[in-house]
C-alpha cells in the first residue's frame, strides 16, 4: 500500500502494511528475526473522532474509552496479537524500565517508560506523538524490549538502560540484539533551547556534538534524537548493522501520524507494539 508518507531518504527501513483496513508500519529487520509480532500504528483506520481521529490508541488523551478499546482491538487484529494481551506504560519521561512477567498481562506500569519481557504473547505497547520509540529483539535468548525516549529519556540513555536490563535479566548479548529507532521528530523539525543542549553536552562525548546538534542565528538549536539514540545503541554494544534508524518524521507527516509539535495537546497518540510470538519455533 501507499500511505503517502514523506520519507527523509530512500532507505528501505519500513514496510507499509494494511490488514482489514488498518494500516501500520513494520520493520523488515525485526520481521526477519522470525520470533515477533510488531508494528507502529498510524492515525488511520480507527473509529475515534475530532482531534483524536481516527486511530488513537491511548486512554489518557480524553478520547472516548469505547473508541479507544475498538481501536486497540483493530490494531491488535492487524498486527496479530490479542487486545487483552496488551501491556502498557504510563510514560512520564523517566528512564524506568519494567520487567514484564506472565502475571502482568494487561497491566499499565506507572512512572515507567520502558518494558522488557521473555513471555510469549504479551504485547508491549508504548505511546508517541514526536518522541522516539526504541525496539529491541534478542533472537538468541528470545527476549524483547520497547522503550519511549523523548529528549529527557535520550539524555538519560534509556536505550542503554533497557539493553543492560535485558543483559541482567535474560543474559542477552548486545551483539545479538536487533534494534530499531521508530518514527519520531527529525532534526530539521526539532528546535530546542540551550538548556536542553547543555544536558546533551554533559552526557555525550564532545566528538559527537557536531552530529547531534547545531546552533542557529536565533540562539536555538536543532537536535537529532535519531542519531543520539543510535550512538547510545552502539555504545551499549549493539552492532551497527543490527540497527534500523527511522527515516519517517512525525512532524513532517501530521495527517498520518500524531505530532505534539503540530497540534499541541489536542491530539491522540500513535503506538509501538512488540510481542514474542506464541510459537517461537516458527520455521523449525
Amino acid at each position: 500500500m501507499n500511505l503517502g508518507l514523506h520519507y527523509k531518504n530512500q532507505d528501505h527501513i519500513f514496510d507499509e502494511k494494511e490488514v482489514n483496513g488498518v494500516p501500520f508500519l513494520s520493520y523488515p529487520m525485526l520481521e526477519e528475526t522470525g520470533i515477533v509480532n510488531h508494528g507502529f500504528s498510524t492515525r488511520l483506520g480507527g473509529v475515534s473522532k475530532g482531534c483524536w481521529a481516527t486511530m488513537n490508541i491511548s486512554t489518557t488523551r480524553g478520547d472516548d474509552p469505547e473508541d479507544v478499546r475498538e481501536n486497540q482491538r483493530r490494531i491488535a487484529g492487524a498486527i496479530g496479537v490479542q487486545p487483552e494481551d496488551m501491556t502498557f506504560t504510563n510514560q512520564t519521561h523517566t528512564t524506568n524500565v519494567a520487567v514484564v512477567k506472565a502475571g502482568d498481562k494487561g497491566k499499565r506500569f506507572q512512572e515507567t517508560d520502558g518494558m522488557i519481557t521473555d513471555v510469549p504473547g504479551i504485547c508491549l505497547v508504548t505511546f508517541y506523538a514526536d518522541c522516539v520509540p526504541l525496539y529491541f529483539v534478542d533472537p538468541v535468548k528470545k527476549a524483547i524490549g520497547l522503550s519511549h525516549s523523548g529528549w529527557r529519556g535520550t539524555v538519560g540513555k534509556i536505550g542503554k538502560v533497557t539493553i543492560e536490563l535485558m543483559q541482567k535479566t535474560y543474559g542477552s548479548d548486545p551483539e545479538d540484539i536487533i534494534a530499531a529507532i521508530g518514527p519520531s521528530i527529525c532534526r530539521d523539525c526539532y528546535e530546542v533551547s540551550g538548556d536542553v543542549i547543555q544536558q546533551f553536552r554533559e552526557n555525550f562525548d564532545e566528538a559527537y556534538w557536531p552530529e547531534l546538534f547545531y546552533k542557529k542565528e536565533n540562539g536555538k538549536y536543532q537536535l537529532d534524537l535519531w542519531r543520539a539514540n543510535e550512538r547510545i545503541f552502539t555504545e551499549a554494544g549493539i552492532r551497527e548493522d543490527h540497527i534500523a534508524v527511522t527515516n519517517v518524521c512525525t512532524h513532517c507527516n501530521p495527517d498520518i501520524l500524531f505530532s505534539h509539535r503540530t497540534t499541541g495537546d489536542k491530539r491522540g497518540n500513535v503506538s509501538a507494539f512488540l510481542a514474542l510470538e506464541q510459537m517461537t519455533t516458527r520455521g523449525v
